[in-house]
C-alpha cells in the first residue's frame, strides 16, 4: 500500500469538533477537553462569536456566561441601539461569580453616557480580578479615570479616549494614577501636562512598567517629556504632536524602539539608547528638514549597540540632508546583524526640494555641465533615487556582513531590480501589490451562522482590510448577530425595528460624574 493509500485510509473528517478515525464511531474529540481549557480557547474571541459558538453544542451552551474575558466591539453591531441591547444582556446574564481577567470595550465616536456608566458599573463591581483593561471611545474622562484608578490589579492598561464633540480638547492624562502591578501602558490621543521645570514625567509612579506606547499624544505648558523608568523593556512611540521638542530618556533596561512620526522627529536624549538591540523607524512625512536630518543622524550615534535596524526609504533621504554624511566614520553600529528597508515613494514636499538641490549642489561642485546636465533630467520627471546612493554601505560601514532586506506594499512605483543591482547582497522579498489588496478587502465578513469556508473567508477579508491602504474602502459592517439563547429573535426585531428609540435601563451607580 502507498503513503497516498495510507493517507487516504487514516484521513480525518472534521465537521464541528467531531472525527473519524481508522472507521471509529463518531466521537466528539473537542468537547471531551476539559470544561477550563474550552473557556480558555472561547476567552480568545470576541464576546459575540463566543456566545454564537457556545451554540454547538448543549453542553456549551452556558459555558460564555463563566469566560473571564469580555471584548465588546461596537463595529460588530450595526446601530449602537442593537449594541445595547446586546450587551446589557451580556452583563445581566453573566455568572457573577466568575472573576473577570479582561475587559475590552470599543466603540468609535461618542457613546451614550447611560450606556458608558453601565459599563463602567460592572467593571467597578468586578475589578478585584482584574488583569488587563482596554477603553478605546469617546466619553466623560471622569468617569472612566475614576473606574481605572479602583482597578488595583491592572497589569495591562490601554486607553484611547477621544474628546467628545462638545469638547474636542485632547484629553488630560492624570498627573497621578497609582497601578502598582502596571506592566504595560499604551496611551492615544493625551495630552500631559509639564511642571515649573518645563518637563512633563507622566509615567513616574509606575515602577514595574515593561512597555510603553504612545501615540497621537503632545505636552503642554512644556518642551520636554520625561521618561524615567528602571523596568522599561520596548518603547514605541506613534504620530506624537511636534509642540514639544525634546524626549529625554533614562531608560536602563531598553531593548526595543520603535518610532512612527508623520511630521516632527523629536531630538532624544540621555541613559537609555545605547541599551537597545532592535530599533524600528518609520518616518513617511515629506515635509522635511535639515534639523530632522541631524536628529536621525544623533540617533544613530547614540543607537551604539543596536543589532536589527528597521528604516523606512524616506527615513534614509531625510538622512542624506546631512552635510558631507558619507565622510563621517560612524562610532556605532559595530553589532549590526540585520538591516531592512520599507521603501515609500515620494511624489511632493519640502523633502522632495531638498533632496533635488541637494544632488544638483554636489552635481555643480563637479562641473557646471553636470549641474545642467541634472537639472534638465529633473525637468523631465526624473526622481532621486529610494535610497540614496552609498548610504547602505555608509550604514554597514563597521558591520559589512549585515543582511540587508528591502520591502515594500508598492513594488510597481519601483525599479526593484535595479534597487536590488545597486546593493551588495541585498534580499527583496515580502512585498505585495495594492491592487491585490483592495480586491480581496472587499471580502464579506463573518456572517451570523457561517460555514467553515465563510470563517476563512472572513479571517481573509480582516488580514486584508488590516494591510490596506487608507484610501481603500472599508467593508460594510457586520449584521448583528442572533445571540440565542442569550437574545431571541424577538428581541432582535424589536431592536432593529426602531434604531432613534432610546434605550433605558435603570442603574445603580456607584460612580459618579465628578465634573471633569
Amino acid at each position: 500500500m502507498g503513503l497516498s493509500d495510507h493517507l487516504y485510509h487514516d484521513r480525518i473528517q472534521t465537521n464541528m469538533g467531531r472525527r473519524r478515525v481508522d472507521g471509529d464511531q463518531n466521537k466528539d474529540r473537542l468537547s471531551d477537553l476539559p470544561e477550563c481549557i474550552i473557556l480558555h480557547i472561547l476567552s480568545f474571541l470576541r464576546t459575540p462569536h463566543a456566545v454564537q459558538t457556545c451554540v454547538l453544542s448543549t453542553r456549551w451552551k452556558h459555558l460564555w456566561k463563566r469566560i473571564p474575558t469580555l471584548n465588546l466591539n461596537s463595529f460588530q453591531f450595526r446601530t449602537l441601539k442593537i449594541f445595547s441591547v446586546f450587551m446589557s444582556k451580556v452583563l445581566s446574564l453573566r455568572d457573577p461569580s466568575t472573576a473577570l481577567h479582561t475587559f475590552n470595550i470599543s466603540r468609535r465616536g461618542d457613546i451614550e453616557p447611560r450606556l458608558l456608566k453601565k459599563f463602567l458599573n460592572y467593571v467597578y463591581f468586578h475589578n478585584i480580578h482584574l488583569q488587563e483593561l482596554v477603553i478605546s471611545l469617546h466619553g466623560d474622562i471622569g468617569l472612566i479615570f475614576s473606574c481605572v484608578s479602583s482597578c488595583r490589579a491592572l497589569t495591562s492598561l490601554k486607553l484611547s479616549v477621544g474628546p467628545t464633540w462638545r469638547d474636542p480638547k485632547k484629553t488630560l492624562f492624570p498627573k497621578s494614577l497609582n497601578l502598582p502591578l502596571l506592566t504595560s501602558l499604551d496611551l492615544e490621543d493625551f495630552a500631559f501636562c509639564g511642571d515649573e521645570s518645563g518637563c512633563a514625567e507622566p509615567f513616574l509612579e509606575f515602577t514595574k512598567l515593561n512597555s510603553l506606547v504612545i501615540r497621537s499624544c503632545k505636552v503642554i505648558d512644556a518642551q520636554i517629556l520625561n521618561i524615567s523608568s528602571e523596568t522599561l523593556v520596548n518603547l514605541d512611540m506613534q504620530n506624537n504632536s511636534s509642540l514639544f521638542a525634546k524626549i529625554k530618556l533614562y531608560a536602563p533596561s531598553l531593548c526595543a524602539f520603535n518610532y512612527a512620526g508623520s511630521h516632527h522627529i523629536h531630538n532624544i536624549r540621555g541613559c537609555g539608547l545605547s541599551s537597545i538591540k532592535q530599533v524600528n523607524i518609520e518616518s513617511v512625512h515629506f515635509s522635511a528638514s535639515q534639523e530632522d536630518a541631524l536628529v536621525l543622524f544623533s540617533w544613530l550615534l547614540d543607537f551604539a549597540n543596536i543589532e536589527s535596524l528597521t528604516v523606512t526609504s524616506t527615513a534614509l533621504q531625510i538622512l542624506s540632508l546631512v552635510p558631507d554624511l558619507f565622510e563621517v566614520k560612524l562610532r556605532s553600529l559595530h553589532k549590526l546583524k540585520s538591516l531592512k528597508i520599507d521603501l515609500i515613494r515620494i511624489y511632493e514636499g519640502s523633502l522632495l526640494v531638498l533632496m533635488k538641490e541637494a544632488m544638483l549642489k554636489k552635481a555643480a561642485a563637479k562641473s557646471p555641465k553636470e549641474g545642467a546636465k541634472l537639472r534638465k533630467a529633473f525637468e523631465t520627471c526624473f526622481e532621486p533615487p529610494a535610497i540614496p546612493d552609498g548610504m547602505v554601505d555608509f550604514l554597514r560601514q563597521n558591520s559589512p556582513s549585515a543582511e540587508v532586506n528591502l520591502t515594500t506594499k508598492y513594488p510597481s512605483s519601483f525599479n526593484l531590480k535595479q534597487i536590488g543591482e545597486s546593493i551588495k547582497g541585498v534580499k527583496i522579498n515580502n512585498y505585495r501589490s495594492r491592487f491585490s489588496m483592495r480586491s480581496s478587502s472587499s471580502l464579506p465578513r463573518l456572517s451570523v451562522r457561517s460555514s467553515s469556508s465563510s470563517v476563512a473567508s472572513a479571517a481573509a477579508a480582516k488580514s486584508a482590510s488590516d494591510a490596506a491602504p487608507a484610501s481603500a474602502a472599508e467593508p460594510a459592517s457586520a449584521a448583528s448577530p442572533n445571540l440565542d439563547p442569550c437574545l431571541g429573535e424577538k428581541d432582535v426585531k424589536s431592536s432593529n425595528k426602531d434604531d432613534e428609540e432610546k434605550h433605558q435601563h435603570n442603574t445603580n451607580a456607584p460612580l459618579q460624574d465628578n465634573g471633569q
